[in-house]
């Protein structure tokens, strides 16, 4: 059973989404501020947080920047009806998706669902098991999907779910292009819509945690209009 973490200052959305969550099957747990919700997650991490961003004591993007210091664990932001800033800024911190208020519960227990696929698919096998088949090497770069790890130049990179598809899919094949809709069918399920700004925010993202162990990374090409693709170095 997947413990879900859910931090909103709207009681009654914490109250129905939680109700909603919990008849689906998971275990949920409530916080109504980032505070809080950061202080139960020094003690023990949750498998997916649903964040709003404007919270008291600590809102949402505060919490996120925190948390990704020390965890991959996949987030969705709730957003503003039409704060496509919150929305691109939430992404190039690290959320893997986002859901606009008011929304629909089906549609986030489907967001919900889709991402922790995503990391399922990610893990592989069966918990402990090593198959060295399963590491890809291209250059510089070695990604092992069973243990989410990724090392450029021998160097770890921390990647989120959705980075690490991303990046796991244009390096599978060198110097081929991959369109954004190419690459949204890998990072999201079929149910779920997104538009090219958010994989440019991925994106960007990536490159940046990759320049971070080394400056000089550009590996990752854009061509403008149609996609983007891997060069070997």
């Amino acid at each position: 059973m997947s413990r879900i973490a859910l931090v909103d200052d709207d009681r009654n959305i914490l109250t129905s989404v939680a109700m909603t969550l919990e008849a689906e099957g998971f275990e949920v747990e409530t916080y109504n501020d980032g505070q809080a919700a950061l202080e139960a997650f020094e003690k023990k991490l949750p498998d997916m947080a649903v964040l709003d961003i404007k919270m008291p004591r600590m809102d949402g993007m505060d919490l996120l920047q925190r948390l990704r210091k020390k965890t991959t664990m996949p987030v969705i932001f709730l957003t503003s009806k039409d704060d496509e800033i919150d929305e691109v800024l939430g992404l190039r911190m690290g959320a893997d998706d986002y859901v606009k208020k008011p929304f629909s519960q089906r549609l986030l227990v489907e967001r919900i669902r889709a991402l922790l696929r995503r990391q399922e698919a990610l893990n592989g096998d069966s918990e402990g098991e090593i198959e060295e088949s399963k590491v890809m090497a291209r250059g510089q770069l070695t990604m092992d999907p069973l243990r989410h790890a990724v090392t450029w130049k021998g160097l770890d990179v921390s990647l989120t779910v959705t980075e690490f598809l991303l990046l796991q899919a244009l390096a599978q094949r060198p110097g081929f292009v991959k369109s954004r809709d190419q690459l949204m069918d890998v990072a999201y399920d079929d149910q779920v819509y997104v538009d090219d700004r958010t994989i440019d925010s991925h994106i960007k993202r990536l490159r940046k945690k990759m320049r971070m162990v080394d400056s000089d990374f550009s590996a990752i090409e854009t061509l403008y209009g149609v996609g983007y693709r891997y060069n070997e170095e």
